[in-house]
């Protein structure tokens, strides 16, 4: 793909200033587990308003099923595989790694925060990271001003001062303005805007929660609104969410209140699809996390920009996390900062071929989709994990796993993916089956470390056990 920034003459005349960009992003969210998505029992007011003030995207993709290399794909805006970021960075990541001094984002791949700094704009990170946690891949080594929040993939819900691995621009955390970790975070994000004010220039705030993941832990408060809710899983995920949604709603209330909501451009989206364990409820999609099934990588994802984003629509065609940064540097008015030299660890053929054949980055600019001036480009994505891969082609998706034969399916008309079509059309299935190879065998680099064999058993299971089923009750 080709990192599409154009002058659009709309966005020209409904803006003088750039605007201030939020993205904020939940963590092993369901599918269905908004009210605008069809939850019956979850309270999401404030993400149903946002939903309401701009253009919800039903048919939106993340870079992976798991939670690293998805934060890897959407803060670079290219295929994670590329630069070997292709399992999940967990404790296990450290046993089956090929470049132990390679464990986390590479130093030479440029984040959002690059480059909306390197466009003048101030960039604050509150909550989860979960790219690294050497010296190297700290956040404000990799464009952030402001850090809040854990560098890991997990925390307890119930910091203690003496008990958690949470810290601000390097120094521990010792103290904590709301006992609730959700709501400590929203107290960040709210306290960094208001001081943001006093410059003249705009902000790019990524507040990356990390609800509704685990461990399940909600407040007595929260979880009591959920009484009626009999599994006691979902109830607890429930009042996880709710707690969510009600920071986003501070957020929302303090740009209104401070008049800058006009010209903020927000995000919202989850890192993958619901867990296996968390309480969540994918809705009509089959497969779960860890999955490539679009229960794994098929996420609700919202857009508003009062002044520039038309309200109360829905947009069914296909969208990415890695539009992200083509669509936030459009807003911005700016240019890409250019793609680093091949690091040691990748195969400069490779990587040149690559991009000679993909483009530098893998998204493309959303704004004309989004105001509604242009329809949804025809779109191709890839995906592999834990010995499953998958191309997604137009109307057509091709699973290839190492434990069964390849499926394909229509996702767009087969939410739930039941229909295998690959001997159906064997010809296409032959076609998707070698675009998938070649890009493959294109990727500049090995995985630069892999998962625990127990995870692709799991994800082995997911194909067959999650089925589309009612939200749980």
């Amino acid at each position: 793909m080709i990192l599409l920034i154009s002058s659009l003459g709309a966005l020209a005349q409904s803006t003088t200033q750039p605007p201030n960009i939020l993205l904020i992003l939940a963590d092993d969210m369901g599918y269905g587990d908004l009210g605008c998505m069809g939850s019956q029992q979850l309270q999401t007011p404030n993400l149903d308003q946002l939903a309401a003030s701009g253009v919800l995207c039903t048919q939106a993709y993340v870079a992976s099923a798991v939670c690293s290399p998805s934060r890897a794909g959407l803060i670079t805006g290219r295929d994670p595989r590329r630069f070997g970021y292709e399992g999940n960075l967990n404790q296990a990541a450290s046993n089956y790694a090929t470049r132990p001094e390679l464990l986390g984002l590479p130093p030479g791949e440029h984040t959002l925060a690059d480059h909306l700094h390197h466009a003048g704009y101030q960039t604050g990170l509150v909550g989860k990271w979960h790219l690294g946690t050497g010296e190297l891949f700290h956040p404000q080594q990799r464009g952030f001003d402001y850090f809040c929040g854990m560098l890991g993939g997990g925390h307890g819900y119930f910091p203690s001062p003496e008990n958690n691995q949470l810290e601000r621009n390097g120094e521990p955390l010792r103290e904590f303005s709301s006992p609730y970790l959700t709501d400590f975070f929203t107290d960040e994000a709210v306290g960094w805007i208001e001081k943001s004010q006093s410059s003249d220039k705009p902000w790019f705030l990524f507040l990356s929660y990390n609800a509704p993941h685990g461990p399940r832990q909600a407040t007595k408060e929260d979880e009591a609104i959920f009484g009626s809710i009999k599994d006691p899983k979902r109830r607890t995920y429930a009042a996880m969410v709710y707690a969510m949604d009600r920071g986003i709603g501070r957020v929302m209330s303090l740009l209104e209140k401070t008049g800058q909501i006009d010209n903020t451009l927000v995000c919202f989206f989850s890192d993958n699809g619901g867990a296996t364990n968390n309480g969540s409820w994918n809705g009509p999609l089959s497969g779960v996390k860890g999955c490539l099934k679009e229960g794994g990588i098929r996420i609700p994802m919202i857009w508003s920009w009062p002044t520039v984003i038309p309200k109360q629509e829905n947009q069914s065609g296909v969208v990415s996390s890695l539009d992200l940064l083509p669509t936030f540097l459009a807003a911005a008015k700016a240019d890409a900062l250019p793609l680093a030299e091949a690091r040691s660890h990748e195969d400069k053929n490779n990587r040149k071929k690559m991009v000679r054949r993909y483009g530098a980055y893998d998204g493309v600019n959303l704004l004309p989709v989004l105001m509604g001036t242009e329809p949804p480009q025809r779109r191709t994505l890839f995906w592999r994990l834990q010995g499953q891969a998958a191309v997604l082609d137009g109307e057509d998706k091709l699973i290839h796993l190492s434990h069964r034969p390849a499926e394909m399916f229509q996702p767009s008309v087969d939410m739930a993916e039941t229909e295998n079509r690959f001997n159906q059309d064997r010809t296409r299935a032959e076609e998707l089956y070698q675009m998938l190879g070649s890009w493959q065998s294109s990727l500049p680099t090995v995985p630069l470390w892999g998962s625990s064999p127990f995870w692709s058993s799991q994800s082995a299971q997911h194909y067959d056990q999650w089925l589309p089923r009612e939200e749980p009750q």
